[in-house]
């Protein structure tokens, strides 16, 4: 049977009919599943930002004599494809919590929570001087 409003209690279907909990034990360890995979959503945010970061520092500066007349940097390519790989896979993961919260149990809510805000404090606490205005997703 499929909850519309928050529950409490060990049985549980998370995400798929093959991940469901009937014990005690089962239900324990898919909390703790879902706690780190929601502090490495907040790890895999911090790395996309920070390569983010790094992708869009200008080039030291140089001489107008021995500067390029295009300022072309061979790796700006790389660093732009990474950041758009991890920012798929983070969407993904960010997508599936959501849909994990949506089985309404209020463990797997809690679980998933305090993962987000363990992972901000560990990951993602010190990015006072980072500021990132352009996140067009709506899930982060």
């Amino acid at each position: 049977m499929m909850h519309m409003t928050f529950y409490w209690g060990k049985s549980v279907t998370i995400l798929f009919d093959s991940w469901k909990t009937d014990s005690w034990l089962s239900y324990s360890l898919s909390l703790i599943a879902c706690f780190i995979f929601s502090i490495f959503y907040q790890y895999m945010e911090d790395l996309r930002i920070r390569i983010r970061i790094l992708s869009n520092k200008p080039p030291p500066a140089t001489s107008q004599i021995n500067a390029p007349l295009l300022n072309w940097k061979p790796d700006s390519r790389n660093r732009r494809c990474a950041a758009a790989i991890l920012f798929v896979i983070n969407s993904a993961i960010g997508y599936l919590l959501m849909l994990a919260i949506m089985s309404f149990n209020g463990g797997v809510f809690v679980a998933i929570v305090l993962g987000l805000g363990v992972g901000y404090f560990v990951f993602r606490g010190g990015d006072g001087e980072i500021v990132l205005v352009d996140n067009p997703c709506t899930c982060a």
